[in-house]
């Protein structure tokens, strides 16, 4: 939807089973043209892509591309914007620690954004700012020591610069401005504010800035200027909050240091305070019901005193909750945005809230996706019609944004 000022809003297809691009051309016609009759009904409908490394290269293939973006126009669908975090099978499967691999070491994993980038730059309408999302890197808990992290701190580095430089030449060629979305969620390789601030300031605009003044023939503030236009941040709400950081905080010190927001990710995480010890077992065991086998539904306790204490999946945060310094719990489990209380658990629907009215002030990225992709695995009390759910976050996103 587009929201006035070069802004849009939608939601990311990565809720939509299927890794070939013949399923995701399916759900495509069988959900998103619903979903946006049910919205705008004839005026434009923005859609958040998600392209599985298998499916992008299918699109690439004879005039699949060419077939694609005439649907979008015959429908009245434009693409603006693209997941390019989970690089193969996304659901009915256990991913776990695997929706990191490959990671941003690897050739697979910068050639498979390149394939992303080259779609959205064909799709892309114009005079609209594109972006990629895509993983925070790599996964912390495969590392043990300091040099191993510095490591992949610089290979990374230079692998991202291969896509600076691929977003430059298209902005030249084509006058499109697209920007890859580095997104931080927790054990990623940035997870946190001053983290992705250090990769920036430490790695990017030092290391990456002399890759780019070299092959560009350019200055050092014009090559930290190509970086800055072409890597960006994607400001996941439900990440954020996992951090006990709140949005203005967080966008306050990104603005600092000139990181831009590229896109904010509408997603919500589960969490519950310290009470009674009668309502705290009857906390653990609502708990237990989202602690399923497919993904990380890594958990943050905060302790007396503010300290806090990760672990990698929630079965593991549930026991820290017996702890006599538990004082909240966070979970990585994103659930309906329109949600605030589940049973005798709270979501962080105010962390979205205060990141809209924040967005309302300063407008700080063009981008908003809704991203709850765990409609197949939430408690069967959740469960509703897919695209009467989308639907409802999404109208519940736009009113946030008219109050």
């Amino acid at each position: 939807m587009n929201l006035g000022a070069n802004a849009h809003l939608t939601y990311c297809t990565n809720i939509h089973p299927g890794e070939t691009w013949e399923d995701v051309f399916k759900s495509l016609q069988n959900y998103s043209t619903k979903i946006k009759e049910e919205l705008v009904s004839d005026q434009p409908f923005g859609i958040g892509l998600r392209l599985s490394q298998k499916s992008a290269a299918t699109l690439l293939q004879g005039d699949k591309l060419i077939v694609f973006k005439k649907w979008l126009e015959d429908n009245n669908l434009y693409i603006f914007t693209m997941n390019g975090f989970p690089f193969g099978d996304f659901h009915d499967t256990v991913i776990k620690d695997n929706v990191h691999k490959p990671d941003w070491r690897t050739d697979d994993r910068v050639n498979y954004t390149k394939d992303l980038f080259t779609i959205l730059s064909y799709l892309l309408p114009e005079d609209i700012d594109g972006g990629v999302s895509t993983s925070p890197l790599s996964y912390k808990l495969w590392f043990n020591t300091s040099e191993e992290v510095e490591t992949v701190k610089s290979k990374t580095c230079h692998s991202l610069m291969k896509i600076v430089a691929q977003l430059a030449e298209i902005k030249e060629k084509t006058g499109k401005l697209l920007h890859l979305d580095i997104e931080p969620e927790p054990d990623g390789f940035l997870e946190n504010t001053e983290e992705v601030i250090a990769f920036f300031k430490d790695y990017l605009l030092k290391e990456g800035s002399k890759e780019i003044e070299e092959k560009f023939s350019c200055t050092k503030e014009e090559a930290q200027k190509h970086i800055l236009d072409h890597i960006q941040l994607c400001y996941d709400v439900c990440h954020f909050a996992l951090a006990y950081e709140h949005p203005k905080e967080v966008i306050g010190e990104l603005h600092k240091h000139g990181i831009r927001v590229g896109k904010i990710q509408i997603s919500a995480a589960l969490k519950c305070e310290k009470s009674t010890d009668s309502l705290l077992l009857k906390q653990q065991e609502c708990l237990r019901q989202f602690d399923e086998p497919n993904y990380l539904h890594q958990a943050i306790v905060r302790e007396k005193g503010g300290n806090l204490k990760h672990f990698s999946d929630l079965k593991e945060g549930i026991l820290e909750m017996d702890n006599p310094n538990f004082e909240e719990i966070r979970t990585h489990f994103h659930v309906p945005v329109f949600i605030e209380n589940f049973e005798v658990l709270e979501s962080t629907q105010k962390d979205i809230i205060d990141a809209l009215e924040l967005w309302k002030d300063i407008k700080y990225s063009n981008h908003l996706e809704v991203e709850t992709y765990t409609w197949s695995i939430l408690p069967d009390n959740l469960q509703t019609d897919l695209t009467s759910s989308v639907v409802r976050e999404l109208d519940w996103v736009r009113k946030q944004i008219a109050n």
